[in-house]
């Protein structure tokens, strides 16, 4: 988790002690603490919560463990979560615009757009409820005038999903310079997913089985 936090900051989509990260553990989860910087950051620092927001350690956990809690519990397939304020999707975040599928890969958040949650005081359970809508179904969202989540089977997928996310807040706002981008159609989305799936799955990316796929030579 350590590592997580400093790569976090390293890659830039984190600044100073903002963000939080946390991963399934046993009865509750791991969670990082309040206001420590992550260079100073030491195993021992990290905080063990319960569902109950009962937690052992000498430090508070972060202010934000409710939505880390409340996600886990309602999301049975992911036990990693990634929580900054990148640049970009906190750009597009102060002005609750959601990212809709001007770029295929939103599809790797799960559908045809990535949600922005509505605005909630941070450390707040209202925060917790804005999350939870805002990801269902979806791997990672914006958080209204404060940043973004992103979810992932481990804290490495959480952080990949995290840097994504912020690659395409980045080229959705450059496209909105030039004017509203086009938007791939439903359709086309559920398409992508499913060619996602595959490839996830170690199965060519080829739906309909009449396009060249890479295969072995004989």
């Amino acid at each position: 988790m350590v590592a997580i936090c400093r790569a976090m900051n390293a890659t830039g989509i984190n600044q100073g002690t903002a963000g939080n990260v946390s991963v399934r553990n046993g009865a509750g989860f791991l969670i990082t603490p309040s206001s420590l910087p992550y260079d100073t950051m030491e195993p021992g620092d990290i905080v063990q919560m319960y569902t109950d927001g009962s937690y052992d350690g000498a430090r508070r956990p972060s202010s934000e463990w409710r939505f880390h809690r409340d996600i886990q519990a309602a999301r049975p397939d992911i036990d990693a979560i990634v929580h900054c304020h990148s640049v970009y999707a906190t750009t597009l975040a102060v002005h609750h615009k959601e990212i809709p599928s001007f770029h295929y890969m939103t599809g790797i958040f799960g559908g045809t757009n990535i949600r922005c949650a509505r605005y909630a005081t941070f450390g707040t359970q209202g925060l917790s409820d804005a999350a939870l809508e805002a990801l269902d179904g979806r791997l990672g969202c914006l958080l209204g005038q404060h940043g973004q989540i992103s979810l992932g089977k481990t804290l490495a997928q959480a952080l990949a999903n995290a840097v994504e996310l912020e690659t395409l807040a980045r080229l959705y706002v450059q496209a909105l310079t030039l004017g509203e981008p086009p938007i791939l159609d439903d359709e086309e989305m559920a398409r992508v997913i499913q060619q996602m799936k595959n490839m996830s799955y170690g199965q060519a990316p080829d739906l309909d089985g009449v396009n060249d796929t890479a295969r072995k030579r004989a």
